[in-house]
């Protein structure tokens, strides 16, 4: 039996089981295609550019599942072409990114094969709240879910 030493395994740390899910399920994401760069655009933006050569804009999707950027490409065999030698290979990758809290998706487009994904972490303030102090073994307040629509 082995013994797995859990980096949010902390009394501290409470809440943060999801976290450690994505950690592992990004270590087993190990397939390098497509290739892709992050950079850092102004303050609050970042661009994910994936050279995504051979695709063109209905071949791809880019989609916000949860907490997660999912990049999708499939490319289908024209019928007709014979190939003598065919070096390119059609395939179809899927490429996942974690966002952070509060990132957000503003935009996508492809421009001479490289796919490029806009992202914008908005400002965000300080949030305070002050927690009542009852007396006695209370059990927990019920929390209401307020719809922001």
């Amino acid at each position: 039996m082995s013994t797995r030493l859990s980096l949010f395994n902390h009394p501290l740390l409470l809440g943060f089981e999801q976290f450690e899910r994505t950690l592992d399920r990004i270590s087993k994401a190990g397939e390098g295609y497509p290739p892709y760069n992050i950079e850092q655009r102004g303050e609050q933006g970042f661009r994910i550019t994936l050279a995504v050569a051979g695709f063109g804009r209905e071949d791809l999707s880019v989609q916000v599942e949860d907490n997660q950027l999912v990049i999708r490409g499939k490319q289908g065999d024209e019928p007709g072409r014979v190939f003598l030698h065919r070096g390119i290979a059609a395939r179809q990758f899927q490429r996942s990114f974690v966002l952070a809290d509060g990132i957000e998706v503003a935009g996508a487009s492809l421009d001479n094969g490289l796919l490029n994904v806009d992202l914008v972490r908005p400002f965000s303030e300080t949030k305070i709240r002050k927690i009542d102090i009852t007396e006695g073994d209370a059990p927990p307040p019920k929390f209401k879910t307020i719809d922001a629509a």
